[in-house]
């Protein structure tokens, strides 16, 4: 497969468009410089609109697009429950969490936990997240997109790794967040047009052009075992996906860490001039991801039927690209760069925030202007994209399904991240000591159970490693502590009323997660 001259010319409208964009929406009033609230929080004064749409750009990334599609070829339908739980989780989030940590005021996650705890709190997490941020989002963002550009236009994975970090750091390391959340619109709006497009011409390749609804009727008949949500234990993915687990168990450990904790999720909510705002941002993402299923987990299935012999489930997206037309492939491959770009931009803006506020301003000796703080995190932002091109092939080159690589992973550390927010929110006894030993345990814990109970599903590990660290966490700030925290939060005060609209859009999500469940359980 290549790309036509028609294809070319709708890839490059794109990469100009949004370079221009860029450039016009990061653009400063005569005599002003951006500060540290412009250049990472976006001068907090993001509409709900633009936050909707960037937590969803950052969050579908090639991780999605190629690794899920890959995993859906692999065990079907029941991948799309991370897409589908993970809705109902931004709604907790906007509702119970968000509302405490715009009352703080923060920058970034580790700078919350340092005015909840200490210093050593937020070091620890601060490094921690550094670490997962570069060497493990990154790279599998560079190196899914590179494998599907290889796959799509021949070009070497390695120049196409390359250009892609080259792009991303094109348009966002001058505007920071403002640039990449605003950008952001048009990368969402090429996502879901392009995801549809593709999901539609494959499931109509499959009915033999009769439409796409006859196409999925096929699919359902000739591959029924791809359209459980919930796996049985007979299943042989069930070790990836658990059962009922996956609604009652350590996948809500994940979601919470991921849409709750997360420093590159939570950074386009902090940048909200108010919690309403946010909440309307976030309820608006909750819809898109109830959508990406069909966007991501479809062309998975489709390739099942179409494609059955493939050499590696992460080609399942690639190859079912094939079937679509010059100009429409063109328009799908501008919407998988996107994707990945977008992600990309995101996770760079992050990574310069946590260690230009946390660990740069921190350490470092002297006192800091707004435009040093400013320059050092566009430094981070470079330095961070160069080391994860370079290692992005050795680290994740032998995988056959990359997405289920990055969440086994980083289910070693979120039952302690998730276990030290819940605590620091709610339990006012809960020590910078506990917190570290929360921390300590869950990594221990973790390795501990891969090693000696290898054949315990992944995510009913982080669910049983939760519970433990919260306990540990507990247990630590009990015996070394004298009562309430002096900087604990009372909970009670917080104000956590959502509006009507967030209430209503709420329950007609939970309407539509049911009938899914109910459908294809």
């Amino acid at each position: 497969m290549h790309l036509e001259t028609l294809d070319l010319m709708v890839v490059a409208v794109y990469a100009v468009s949004l370079l221009l964009l860029a450039q016009w929406v990061s653009r400063e009033k005569a005599g002003h410089r951006k500060d540290t609230q412009d250049y990472f929080l976006a001068g907090r004064a993001l509409p709900w609109w633009a936050i909707g749409a960037s937590l969803i750009a950052a969050n579908i990334s090639a991780e999605q697009i190629i690794g899920m599609s890959g995993s859906a070829f692999v065990m079907g339908i029941a991948i799309g429950a991370y897409e589908w739980m993970a809705a109902i989780t931004l709604i907790i989030v906007g509702k119970y969490l968000l509302p405490v940590f715009l009352e703080h005021r923060i920058y970034t996650m580790p700078q919350f936990l340092e005015q909840r705890f200490d210093a050593r709190v937020k070091t620890i997490l601060g490094l921690f997240w550094l670490g997962v941020y570069v060497f493990v989002n990154l790279t599998s963002i560079l190196w899914l997109g590179s494998l599907a550009i290889n796959t799509v236009t021949g070009l070497d994975i390695n120049h196409a790794l390359w250009l892609l970090a080259a792009f991303a750091t094109g348009y966002s390391i001058y505007g920071g967040l403002k640039a990449v959340a605003l950008t952001d619109i048009i990368q969402v709006v090429l996502l879901v047009l392009g995801g549809l497009l593709i999901a539609w011409i494959s499931m109509d390749e499959i009915s033999g052009g009769r439409g796409a609804l006859a196409g999925f009727a096929i699919a359902l008949e000739q591959a029924p075992d791809k359209f459980d949500l919930i796996l049985e234990k007979d299943n042989p993915n069930y070790v990836s996906l658990p059962g009922i687990s996956v609604l009652v168990g350590g996948m809500w450990v994940m979601n919470l860490s991921y849409w709750g904790f997360n420093q590159y999720i939570i950074q386009r909510a902090l940048a909200a001039k108010d919690s309403r705002e946010a909440q309307k941002g976030i309820v608006f993402a909750a819809f898109l991801k109830m959508l990406m299923p069909v966007l991501v987990v479809l062309p998975g299935i489709a390739a099942v039927i179409l494609a059955p012999d493939l050499e590696a489930p992460d080609k399942a997206y690639p190859e079912v690209m094939k079937l679509l037309p010059t100009g429409l492939t063109g328009l799908v491959f501008a919407a998988l760069i996107a994707a990945i770009v977008s992600s990309l931009a995101s996770m760079m803006n992050s990574i310069s925030t946590i260690f230009t506020m946390d660990i740069y301003a921190q350490f470092s000796r002297k006192p800091h202007s707004e435009t040093e703080l400013v320059r050092t995190g566009r430094i981070a932002s470079l330095s961070a994209i160069v080391i994860a091109a370079v290692v992005a092939r050795p680290l994740l080159g032998n995988f056959d399904q990359a997405f289920q690589y990055i969440q086994e992973f980083t289910g070693f550390f979120t039952p302690g991240v998730v276990a030290i927010f819940l605590l620091a929110m709610f339990w006012k006894q809960t020590t910078a000591n506990g917190a570290i030993a929360a921390a300590i345990g869950s990594a221990i814990l973790s390795v501990a159970f891969k090693l000696w109970w290898p054949e315990l599903p992944f995510i009913d590990r982080v669910g049983l490693v939760f519970c433990a660290c919260v306990l540990i966490g507990m247990l630590v700030s009990r015996f070394g502590g004298a009562g309430p925290h002096p900087n604990a939060i009372d909970y009670a005060a917080v104000d956590t009323s959502t509006s009507g609209s967030f209430n209503l859009a709420s329950l007609v999500i939970v309407i539509m997660l049911v009938a899914l469940y109910a459908t294809w359980w």
